[in-house]
């Protein structure tokens, strides 16, 4: 089974700051699935990868 990132843990995976990922979150600015269960947020790593991933650029790009 995937493994589940709080709000803060999946910031700190991507090392970025609460604030940005609920900047990006709220405005779409990048589209990271999360899930939303009542007031709270979650993210599966797996989608947090993959988002990784495609941000990925190729040397001389």
């Amino acid at each position: 089974m995937d493994e589940r990132f709080s709000h803060k843990t999946a910031a700190e995976y991507l090392g970025i700051t609460e604030n940005t990922l609920n900047v990006w979150r709220c405005t779409k600015r990048y589209p990271i699935p999360f899930i939303k269960v009542g007031a709270r947020v979650f993210y599966w790593k797996k989608d947090l990868d993959a988002w990784l991933e495609s941000r990925t650029v190729a040397a001389g790009e």
